[in-house]
Formats: structure tokens, sequence, C-alpha cells
């Protein structure tokens, strides 16, 4: 068995601000969402990849993949967002076992009445307090971090190195 590697001082340090900043972040955007548009960040997040999806439509599993979620969680999410109307779940023709969410116009409006203050509330706590060159920097960072993250359990997302 090896030995374990503790961090440094400064690396506890720096590991500490990341998390504070981070979950400070997403509780602020969670905020955000709940206080304007009555929307949890997570229905948002599912909202967002329907909305990005052919045909705004994904098979549940893969919705699951992309968020990061279990699938029973995204289940009860799915239900809570066929509920108000925003998606509907669809059979697969190919796989009893399997199923589609599906985005509805009541959805789109909503993610769409939503988005604004979303992307302000980003735009204020996160790239207007770096640098265009500490936002590059955030992506190359950000690029790296994942690349060392189980994939099976990371959301899809850009490839954040490449050519623009």
């Amino acid at each position: 068995m090896s030995e374990t590697r503790w961090l440094t001082d400064r690396e506890q340090e720096i590991w500490r601000s990341f998390m504070a900043a981070f979950h400070g972040l997403t509780d602020q955007l969670a905020r955000q969402l709940q206080r304007d548009s009555a929307m949890p960040h997570a229905y948002y997040e599912i909202l967002v990849a329907l909305s990005e999806a052919p045909d705004h439509t994904l098979r549940m599993s893969e919705l699951a993949n992309l968020r990061g979620s279990s699938r029973s969680r995204l289940s009860h999410a799915v239900a809570r967002l066929e509920d108000a109307g925003w998606v509907t779940r669809r059979d697969c023709p190919t796989d009893k076992r399997g199923a589609f969410a599906v985005l509805t116009g009541k959805g789109f409006a909503a993610l769409d009445a939503a988005a604004p203050g979303h992307v302000t509330e980003v735009r204020e706590k996160l790239f207007d307090k770096l640098t265009p060159e500490q936002v590059e920097q955030l992506g190359e960072i950000s690029a790296a971090i994942l690349r060392g993250v189980d994939p099976p359990s990371l959301p899809r997302c850009p490839d954040l190195t490449g050519d623009r």
C-alpha cells in the first residue's frame, strides 16, 4: 500500500477556498432561480439539457448521465416537471424498460423566462469578477479537472481547450 500524499498547507488553503467558492456560487445560483422563477436549480439544468437536445428529447438514462444524477433522483425530478406541464415522458418503442423525457412548449417557456435572470447571476457572480485571462484559465483548469473525474458521473461539456 502506498503512503498517503497529504496536502501541503498551501494546497489545503487552496482546496478549501475552491470548495467555498464552488458551494457559495452554486448556492447563490440556486437561490436566484428559486426566488425569481420558483424553480430548483436541478430542474433548470434538466430543462436546459432537453432544450439543447435534438427534438428536445433525451432518453432518461442519458439525461441522468448528463446531469450527473442517479436514475431514481432524475425520475423523481421529471415526475415533478411533468406535474408542472414542463416535460412529458414517452415510452421507448425499441426497449420496454426505456423512456424518453420531452420538453414541452410550456417547459420551454418556463426556461425562456428563467434564463435571463440566471445568466445575469452567472455573469455577475463569476465572469464579471475575472479578467479575460482568468476566464480562459478557468476553462483550462475546469477541463483538466474533468479529465480526472470518473466519466460515468460527470455531465457532458464542451472541450474548453480546443479552437474557438
